[in-house]
């Protein structure tokens, strides 16, 4: 996910994030692009490289990650979430705005023209990968209800939190996806907004794409707090009597308040955006990593581990009803999700040797 999230910020990010007194300014290099098409004409060569906007992405992330643990980065998940609702929404209404204009629907049932049988089948099981990318939230679902508060029981509003998070994403990522398709048929971008199928009006696109950044700043701390604790964790129980890595420091820096730091807290968080960094930055392939990543996390994470819970908790009997439709379930998803796998890592060789 850190990996997923800094490729995608670079396509939006732009220049460097400037620290100052509390706040931080950023530009998108989506920004940059747009207003480049809209001053020079939709046929400029407007290519911007994306290592220094990585860069800057995992700056951001260096500082960010030195937050000491989950519970205290709920605003920044609640500004997250602001913001990915704003860029679909965005992302939605130019998308209806963009087939009403054309006057007609693009594209066909077939999807995307290709040369050959095997072209489709390949870009049928990234689609496929892609498709299973979009529902991460299993990967912290457990962490987070574990910030809840009861009254009411943490199991009631989890379990309604999840239908409606799950019914909106669903909905947004149908829609955007279907519109998308539909206004611009064969040349629909892999990353809508900052694929520019979209180039008008530019101000609008500035907004949604700083929108995404900062979603992502949020979502990249969201996906990441739960590893950092649960290693910080092991390694404080593996060695008890370290001092370095039980002690803190307190940091007293001009301008801002007194925080503390520990040695641990600092080398294992920045060895890891240092790493998820490095590789984005050696893998800047939006759909392929995408599809690479929905393909080996989706199955064991998001199908197989909740069903085997389910049959722990619930004492599900063997060859009942329930035990055998939710068993196939599970059998017909791994073939499914290895498939995606297989075809994703096809699409990352294929652009990695272009």
């Amino acid at each position: 996910m850190g990996i997923a999230y800094t490729i995608t910020s670079a396509i939006s990010l732009r220049g460097m994030v400037l620290v100052a007194n509390a706040y931080f300014t950023c530009e998108c290099r989506a920004i940059q692009k747009s207003n480049c098409y809209h001053n020079e004409g939709h046929n400029a060569e407007c290519y911007f490289g994306d290592a220094q906007y990585m860069l800057a992405f995992g700056v951001v992330q260096l500082i960010l990650s030195q937050i000491n643990n989950f519970h205290n980065i709920q605003w920044l998940s609640v500004v997250a979430a602001f913001m990915s609702f704003a860029y679909s929404i965005v992302g939605l209404g130019l998308g209806i705005a963009k087939v009403v204009g054309n006057g007609y629907i693009k594209g066909s049932i077939r999807g995307i023209s290709t040369s050959t049988t095997g072209e489709k089948v390949w870009l049928v099981s990234q689609a496929l990968g892609d498709i299973a990318f979009a529902y991460p939230y299993s990967l912290i679902l457990i962490e987070i209800q574990d910030t809840l508060k009861s009254p009411p029981s943490e199991k009631d509003t989890m379990k309604t939190a999840s239908i409606i998070s799950i019914s909106a994403t669903t909905f947004f990522y149908l829609c955007c996806g279907a519109l998308g398709y539909a206004a611009f048929g064969d040349k629909t971008p892999g990353n809508l907004l900052t694929g520019f199928g979209f180039y008008e009006p530019y101000w609008l696109i500035d907004f949604a794409n700083m929108c995404i950044v900062l979603h992502l700043v949020g979502g990249y701390q969201v996906y990441s707090q739960p590893l950092f604790a649960n290693v910080e964790k092991w390694v404080s129980v593996k060695f008890p009597d370290s001092g370095i890595i039980h002690k803190d420091f307190k940091l007293k820096l001009p301008l801002l308040p007194a925080f503390k730091l520990n040695v641990l807290r600092l080398c294992f968080r920045t060895i890891f955006v240092a790493s998820t960094t490095i590789i984005a930055m050696l893998f800047p392939y939006f759909n392929q990593v995408l599809g690479v990543l929905g393909g080996i996390y989706f199955w064991p994470l998001s199908i197989y581990f909740p069903v085997q819970m389910y049959f722990k908790q619930r004492n599900v009997e063997a060859w009942s009803l329930k035990w055998v439709m939710l068993q196939s379930f599970s059998l017909v998803c791994l073939p499914l999700t290895l498939f995606a796998l297989v075809g994703s890592i096809e699409g990352l060789i294929t652009a990695r040797l272009k």
